[in-house]
């Protein structure tokens, strides 16, 4: 229970030191967005200008360059359905309804991004009740929020998180996830563990979520290279990251196969032999090794190797239907995972050892 605890408490303290960079940023941004709207533009309650920040910038991942374009425009679309509603029809619960649906109506015409959706509504609904009898205009909102957009994106130049790290650490999860299948598997078969084997697919089933954060996290990170000079000269690093995403994400496809057929062999008179769990375990092995080297910054010329190693290998004798569908599926982990290392596609499945040579 202690032990639980403690890694509980090491996975929130990591990933607060993930998230701290964008929290800074949101708190810095917001009050800056506040102070230039009130003391620079003359607004006396911008309220649109901190949320701005807020939504630009965030505390998760996702497409911040997107994200203030559909900002801007989403509000300025609110306001200005919702402003010129309120004059003519007042404020009221039927008028409110008629606002946010005439809002978010035109706005999926336009553009049907969650986010974008959402802003128009939302917007219309601050119009329409909270802020109509204050005085201010559309046309200053929509400068509070543009103000909110910019400030924003200076927030995530001059203070950005790295982009790098967080590349990393959401791979450093895709590919334990990958490791961790193949190890599973591995020793259900050595074990003859029916029970293992169910537990590596049932790993194997809940992997689709690592790698869309991966995906995510990815993008985040392109876009503060680009955007901070700071990290600039990164990008040849995440260049690296960039090369194993669909690779990997393959390589997760194809480990679900795997599991799949590593349970039903389980059931048949001819089980997989012991080799080809060490095969396994060492596609496992060469997976860690791949983040490791990554995650160092260099490339990943010891995971390439181990990899090569492994494609070479022959195959075993007396193999079963099952067992023959397994190593299909471990050779294709393995193309994907040379993939990743940086090989092109031919190069890499020229590496298998050829499926109609004889096997000693």
């Amino acid at each position: 229970m202690r032990t639980r605890l403690s890694d509980h408490v090491k996975e929130r303290l990591g990933t607060f030191g993930l998230m701290a960079p964008s929290i800074a940023q949101c708190a810095v941004g917001a009050a800056l967005a506040w102070i230039i709207a009130v003391e620079l533009l003359g607004h006396p309650r911008p309220f649109f200008a901190p949320i701005s920040v807020l939504i630009c910038v965030g505390v998760g991942l996702g497409q911040r360059l997107r994200r203030v374009v559909e900002l801007v425009v989403g509000v300025s679309l609110g306001v200005g359905v919702g402003d010129l509603l309120v004059s003519w029809i007042g404020s009221g619960g039927w008028q409110l309804a008629l606002v946010v649906a005439l809002a978010m109506a035109v706005a999926v015409l336009l553009n049907s991004g969650a986010l974008f959706v959402a802003q128009a509504g939302s917007s219309a609904v601050l119009v329409a009740t909270l802020l109509p009898g204050e005085g201010a205009g559309g046309l200053d909102r929509m400068a509070d929020a543009l103000t909110g957009g910019v400030i924003g994106m200076a927030a995530v130049a001059l203070l950005p998180a790295s982009p790098f790290t967080i590349a990393a650490k959401h791979l450093s999860g895709v590919l334990d996830a990958l490791s961790t299948v193949l190890e599973r598997a591995a020793e259900a078969i050595e074990k003859r563990d029916v029970d293992l084997a169910a537990e590596a697919l049932e790993e194997a089933r809940n992997t689709q979520a690592a790698v869309e954060e991966f995906e995510a996290a990815l993008e985040t990170s392109k876009e503060i290279a680009l955007i901070s000079p700071l990290h600039w000269h990164r990008r040849a690093r995440l260049a690296r990251y960039e090369t194993a995403a669909v690779p990997v994400d393959l390589a997760l496809r194809n480990a679900r196969v795997l599991s799949r057929r590593t349970l039903a062999s389980l059931g048949e008179a001819s089980p997989p032999p012991a080799a080809l769990a060490e095969a396994m375990r060492e596609v496992s092995e060469s997976a860690l090794l791949l983040q490791l080297e990554l995650g160092a910054g260099r490339e990943p010329i010891l995971a390439r190797q181990a990899l090569l190693a492994v494609a070479a290998r022959e195959r075993p004798d007396g193999l079963g239907f099952s067992a023959h569908v397994i190593i299909a599926q471990l050779r294709s982990v393995v193309v994907d995972l040379l993939q990743a290392t940086g090989m092109d596609h031919e190069e890499a499945t020229a590496a298998l050892t050829p499926l109609d040579e004889p096997s000693s």
